[in-house]
């Protein structure tokens, strides 16, 4: 019963792990499907991180902190779109730069506001913080041969945001593969001037792809500061933004394989926190640090080509020029 103890717990901080990933997957999902690449997730994720943890401490309320973090994503989110949609300029450099700025002003702002070396102020868990939800009869349950821990521990006692997180894939892939919208914006990534010549405005197409894309990044900052930890600390992302970009490739653009990349990422990483210098027979104690790397280890061999031919969208990275 220990070992199972051990599987829920790690499957409990798999899914926990996994959802700042999810989300930032998703965010590049919209971006990237219209056409719209985005270095920049790491970046809005950090500064809507900081915005969620400023406001969060100032305020007292985590909705307020949420609001704040989706609002400086959506920000940032914006600055992107005018710089690869309106002026047709080189996506990759903007969301770099992008990435660059949040890293840099985060560290100066929180500093200068909060005098405690770039951190915000720990959040008290009185409505400052998402805290944990009990879902029904989950303390009844418990007891229970393996129903009990499976529900009352894997499958309760998350914050909102992590099942908004999972809700999330299933209305990607409806509004995807649903609706109008999902059609003409899989159509804009594909060929833009199949879209422009149906009377469709590529270029408002493209930046509601983008403010999607900023919405969902502040929901995975958020949920960085103000669910998952007590407050904002310096580079709290450490690269989660980039793993999500690699979740998404690996996941060949589709919401459900997203879920599933992202669980794996989520998986190693808690294995990685778990079995931190652990001892193997004829082999002994492995390091932590190659633990901790575990993840960025499979990252590193994904995008080097072990996952088959991923295609992306064909106008993907093009900024796309009217036709007179």
């Amino acid at each position: 019963m220990d070992y199972f103890s051990t599987i829920i717990l790690v499957l409990d901080s798999t899914v926990r792990l996994s959802v700042p990933l999810l989300f930032a997957s998703l965010a590049g999902l919209y971006s990237e499907r219209s056409g719209v690449f985005d270095i920049g997730l790491e970046g809005k994720m950090l500064a809507g991180a900081f915005a969620g943890g400023a406001a969060a401490a100032v305020v007292g309320s985590a909705w307020i902190g949420l609001a704040a973090a989706v609002a400086i994503s959506i920000f940032f989110a914006l600055v992107h779109g005018f710089a690869s949609i309106t002026h047709r300029g080189n996506q990759i450099v903007s969301g770099v730069a992008i990435n660059f700025i949040a890293a840099g002003s985060t560290i100066i702002l929180g500093q200068a506001w909060f005098r405690q070396g770039g951190r915000t102020p720990a959040l008290p868990s009185d409505g400052s913080r998402f805290t944990e939800i009990k879902l029904p009869f989950a303390d009844t349950v418990r007891d229970v041969p393996v129903f009990g821990p499976i529900y009352s521990e894997l499958i309760s006692g998350h914050s909102i945001l992590v099942y908004l997180a999972f809700l999330t894939v299933p209305f990607t892939w409806w509004v995807l593969f649903r609706t109008r919208f999902g059609l003409r914006l899989r159509a804009v990534g594909e060929n833009p001037a199949a879209v422009d010549t149906a009377g469709i405005s590529v270029t408002w197409l493209r930046y509601r792809a983008v403010i999607l894309a900023g919405v969902l990044c502040g929901f995975a900052g958020a949920y960085l500061s103000v669910a998952q930890n007590a407050g904002f600390v310096k580079d709290m992302t450490a690269g989660k933004g980039f793993i999500a970009l690699a979740a998404l490739i690996f996941a060949k653009w589709r919401p459900v394989n997203v879920m599933l990349a992202c669980l794996l990422f989520g998986f190693l990483d808690a294995v990685a926190i778990r079995f931190s210098g652990i001892r193997i027979p004829a082999v002994g104690e492995v390091p932590p640090q190659f633990m901790q790397a575990l993840p960025y280890i499979l990252t590193v061999v994904l995008l080097a080509g072990f996952i088959g031919k991923a295609i992306p969208p064909k106008a993907g990275g093009q900024p796309y020029v009217k036709e007179r």
